[in-house]
């Protein structure tokens, strides 16, 4: 997942190494050099993360003030003085000096330990939602638009391919806002946009703040990994020894697959769907306010709102794409689902247990563990053991390193934490400082009050200053991937792998993105196409070569066999029926609330879709859509595009890489055709470019249905 700064799993504190060559004694951490690039400095220092509170909340204070003085001196121009740099320009110059100051600071409302700087961060980001929502109602700043687009067509100024598409996206941001309302009606819709901002502000501020637990004894944790109970709280009530078991997916997810009695998988399932039922109201309110928006706006709903700059187009569009994708993956759930209900009846018997003849929720991942080791005799916590975070981490990102000719440089420098680590990126065989490409941090460590889940944060981007030279994006890695125990170091499932693999991807598009314009750069791709590139990346951590490269079992030092491998090749399609049905149900969800111009039973809608889309029985089981954090920031109808995305990232995969994914050559091509653009390209023209055809779907049935 690709986040912003403004709004999958975990590490311990155990040793992470990177690539090869020299070895920080403090840290441990290896990095790659050359003799010629250890002796550069970098064009940028890093970020600075030292901040207080109060100094946070006045530099942004600082960045509105002075953003607001530019768009009042465009403003103040006449007709006649207005064209591409007077206004276009130097709008995009502000944009881009804010953004720096701005989002580094309101990142840390995710990762900060300190509260008082996570309230100010969120603090903070409210007062740029505000900015940026009058910023966008301004009728005088888009006159001054108008005026500069007229003059430069009169005048036959020639613009670049990526001057013109600032015009267009900027003149676009007018007519969505609502700019060609009446003062009465836009004043409606500022102050509205305003609320919703606060009120995801709220939505998000509970996500960071959840701290809840649910109890279990030792009995009823039966079957759960020894090294996983070792990672609860333990404490004692009446004599008898109570383990605490928190909400994050590395304490509640082993226990759904491994927990012996149905009744804790019960409790914890319910728990956890409800750990966030304070959001269910929230939620509500936030939907209410887009719904008021987008009428006013013009839109039938709001879903036809967001989906008119997706490769979608329209809310009917991603409709028929949910059905379609439901029509094809529903024979294939229903035949998994019946696999695993017999599994479980099968398993009931044995122990003696009551068979109701239903398969529900909690049932589905403890099953699915089972049917794995019994169809393909495949223990996923014997196959984690070649995996150790100390080597996974740097096998990763050698590949990385090679595929796409960069080098790493471990770096001094302020960080937010001590745990974080920070990295020049340079070009390979760099010999001047013009072949620096940007930092990056992994943030690979669980802590109490930081973002639970693996996402990257673009913290800045990288553009072309007034004066011609160059800002250098910055990006940050956030992942909670594992813990280490007493008896074991820290240990990946496969399934972190392919996470870890995945937002590298995200990593590496924002910091090898070389556009003109900030608003351009890295993963600002229509929301529909931004997960491809990762996507097709989860590819490598299927292909034999790499699963070699990436393992190394934490006491004898092998790589997995080529019988392991195989199998975990084809585990890949187990029960993928009921895999995709759940994101189908997501998708749907989200479309749903987004698209009824009248309010609805949200809750009752959640536990509806799971039924009758994911096929999980359970019909009130609580609030879930409390937790759809995606929901408040980007995403708002955007969870589609994860299916949606797959089409071109299986096309992307078979097409240039299947043949030989490590090829530097192909490497090459993929960082000059698809990451290199950002968004300065429309995402059609991108993979044309790329693929040398029109993209279809061809690789994504073979791959789902083959």
């Amino acid at each position: 997942m690709r986040r912003t700064a403004s709004h999958h799993r975990c590490f311990s504190c155990y040793v992470v190494h990177l690539l090869a060559s020299s070895t920080d004694r403090t840290t441990g951490l290896q990095t790659q050099t050359t003799g010629m690039m250890s002796q550069l400095d970098p064009p940028q220092p890093s970020p600075k993360w030292t901040h207080t509170a109060e100094e946070l909340l006045e530099l942004v204070e600082c960045a509105v003030v002075a953003s607001r003085r530019v768009e009042d001196r465009i403003a103040a121009l006449k007709h006649n003085e207005c064209d591409f740099e007077s206004v276009f320009l130097a709008l995009a110059h502000a944009e881009a000096r804010r953004t720096t100051i701005i989002e580094p600071l309101t990142f840390l409302q995710n990762v900060s330990p300190s509260q008082a700087l996570r309230d100010a961060a969120s603090k903070a980001q409210g007062i740029i939602d505000n900015f940026k929502i009058e910023s966008s109602m301004r009728i005088d700043v888009f006159r001054a638009k108008q005026s500069a687009q007229e003059n430069t067509k009169r005048l036959g100024t020639s613009l670049t391919s990526e001057e013109q598409r600032l015009v267009d996206k900027m003149m676009l941001d007018g007519s969505r806002a609502g700019l060609a309302l009446s003062d009465n009606e836009r004043e409606k819709v500022t102050k509205l946009k305003k609320e919703l901002a606060q009120t995801c502000a709220e939505f998000n501020n509970n996500c960071n703040e959840e701290r809840g637990v649910i109890s279990f004894t030792r009995e009823e944790l039966e079957g759960v990994p020894e090294d996983v109970i070792s990672g609860y709280s333990k404490r004692s009530q009446n004599g008898a020894e109570i383990y605490d078991v928190t909400f994050q997916w590395l304490d509640i997810t082993p226990l759904l697959k491994f927990a012996e009695n149905p009744e804790t998988r019960r409790v914890a399932y319910c728990g956890f769907e409800n750990r966030l039922a304070v959001n269910a109201p929230v939620m509500s309110r936030i939907l209410a306010l887009r719904r008021r928006i987008a009428t006013i706006l013009g839109y039938p709903t709001w879903a036809d709102y967001v989906t008119e700059v997706k490769m979608a187009k329209t809310a009917k569009g991603v409709e028929k794409f949910l059905a379609d994708t439901n029509r094809e993956l529903r024979p294939i759930g229903l035949k998994d689902l019946e696999t695993l209900r017999a599994l479980k009846q099968k398993d009931h018997n044995e122990k003696g247990l009551p068979f109701d003849g239903e398969f529900w929720a909690w049932d589905h991942q403890y099953y699915e563990r089972k049917y794995l080791e019994d169809s393909l005799i495949l223990n996923e916590e014997q196959v984690k053991e070649y995996f150790p975070v100390s080597f996974v981490v740097p096998a990763i990102l050698k590949i990385y390193r090679e595929l796409l000719g960069v080098s790493f440089i471990e770096a001094e420098g302020e960080t937010w934490h001590p745990d974080v680590q920070l990295y020049e990126l340079w070009d390979k065989d760099a010999s001047e400082a013009s072949d620096f490409l940007g930092y990056f941090y992994l943030d690979i460590f669980p802590r109490e009050a930081k973002y639970p889940q693996a996402a990257v944060w673009p913290i800045l981007p990288g553009y072309n200053k007034p004066d011609g030279s160059r800002s250098y994006p910055v990006a940050v890695m956030v992942a909670s991937l594992a813990k280490s125990t007493p008896d074991k170091p820290a240990l990946m499932h496969h399934a972190d792998v392919v996470t870890f693999f995945h937002e590298m991807g995200h990593l590496f598009h924002e910091l090898l993105s070389q556009t003109r314009f900030s608003r351009f750069h890295g993963t600002t791709v229509a929301g529909d196409f931004m997960e491809a590139p990762s996507q097709m990346l989860e590819n490598w951590c299927y292909e034999p070569k790499v699963l070699k490269r990436t393992s190394s079992h934490y006491q004898t030092g092998k790589s997995l066999s080529n019988e392991l491998i195989e199998k975990i090749i084809k585990s890949r399609y187990v029960n993928v029926g009921l895999f995709y049905l759940i994101q189908v149900s997501w998708s749907m969800f989200d479309l749903r609330v987004h698209a009824s111009q009248e309010t609805l039973d949200y809750t009752k809608l959640w536990n509806e879709l799971r039924e009758s889309t994911a096929l999980l029985k359970g019909s009130n089981l609580g609030a879930g859509q409390g937790a759809l954090r995606a929901l408040t920031g980007d995403y708002d109808v955007g969870l589609y595009g994860y299916l949606y995305s797959l089409v071109f990232a299986a096309d992307m995969y078979a097409t240039v890489f299947k043949d030989d994914p490590l090829d530097p050559a192909r490497g090459a091509l993929y960082r000059d055709k698809v990451l290199r653009p950002g968004s300065s390209k429309d995402e059609m023209g991108l993979l044309i470019d790329f693929l040398g055809r029109e993209p279809n779907s061809e690789a994504f049935a073979r791959q789902l249905f083959g």
